[in-house]
């Protein structure tokens, strides 16, 4: 369960009032002109937290970042260094991803694209999170900025944004997260419901697996040498600007009612709404195998809880964590 909210606002001002100690000499020290996005970040990688039970306080919110994923936007860059990357339907079938980073932020991340409706209900989650995105449609605007997170679009924060070269607008858009928070908040921010451990005892052997939307498709595969779920988008493996494949520890392909939405994008088309509150069926792969569990999210400020088979809580495998919100 999410803390009250006069608890979050305390730790928000917090962390608000580090960054704006240290932020003059982050801004001094970074060009906000456009090249090419690079950088890994030099902090020593760590996989993301129990939900707070083991973890130290947050230190301020997670930063939620709207990554474009058609073909042109790729490769992306800092996607490796996300904790949690939800895949989600747009319109013309597309998909879009959002990237969660709670335990490390990367250098560079991109290409930064628009927000959607369900946007909104799946970050409520988290407390009060940061939403790095280019655009929305123009009536969505106003319920963004009633939503209880921190938007942080270009035009809010041009310092913090800048366009890459080499590819064309608006596949170029790139942010450069420290200019946003001084520090990951730890991850004790991810009140995501997750739950990590040792793999419960159970499931079938799967070494691929392909989720299709209706123009895109996803497909993990199994590598037991390095121990992860490597990504293919569309048919092509999926890597970052400097060369990393992203290979997420977990993958949740969760069942969902994806509905029409009251919003379309500039051609007149319906932009698709994923519901993540509610309960439902999901498929769990991790270490080599799949589990069929349920999931629950009792409201929009809980977590989803994904239970196993005997009814005990499904455990997933330290690392990152790719949530697919498939058509139920």
């Amino acid at each position: 369960m999410r803390r009250n909210a006069r608890m979050r606002r305390g730790v928000t001002a917090a962390a608000l009032l580090i960054a704006a100690a240290v932020g003059g000499s982050l801004v001094a020290g970074c060009s906000t002109g456009g090249g090419s996005p690079d950088g890994r970040d030099e902090q020593q990688s760590r996989p993301p937290g129990d939900g707070g039970r083991t973890s130290a306080p947050p230190t301020g919110p997670v930063l939620a970042v709207k990554i474009d994923n058609v073909p042109a936007a790729r490769p992306q860059t800092g996607l490796e260094q996300a904790d949690v990357i939800y895949a989600e339907q747009v319109e013309g079938g597309l998909s879009r991803l959002m990237a969660v980073f709670a335990t490390k932020l990367p250098k560079v991340v991109g290409p930064v694209r628009s927000a959607r409706e369900s946007d909104l209900e799946l970050l409520r989650q988290f407390d009060e999170p940061t939403l790095a995105f280019s655009g929305a449609q123009h009536k969505l605007l106003p319920l963004i900025d009633k939503a209880p997170l921190t938007p942080e679009p270009p035009e809010k924060n041009t310092g913090a944004y800048f366009r890459g070269s080499g590819r064309a607008a608006p596949h170029n858009l790139y942010l450069r997260p420290r200019l946003l928070m001084a520090s990951p908040p730890g991850a004790a921010a991810l009140t995501t419901g997750f739950r990590f451990g040792a793999a419960p005892a159970g499931g079938t052997p799967q070494t691929t697996r392909t989720v299709r939307f209706p123009s895109a498709r996803f497909t993990f595969t199994w590598s037991a040498g390095q121990h992860r779920w490597r990504v293919t988008m569309d048919g092509t493996p999926t890597v970052t600007t400097d060369g990393a494949r992203v290979a997420p520890a977990t993958v949740v392909v969760q069942y969902v009612r994806v509905r029409a939405s009251r919003f379309h994008d500039v051609l007149g088309s319906n932009s698709p709404y994923s519901e993540t509150v509610g309960s439902g069926k999901a498929d769990v792969l991790r270490d080599g195998r799949v589990f069929h569990v349920d999931w629950r999210r009792a409201s929009a400020e809980d977590g989803t809880r994904f239970t196993a088979a005997d009814g005990r809580p499904m455990t997933f495998a330290r690392g990152q964590v790719w949530v697919v919100l498939a058509r139920a």
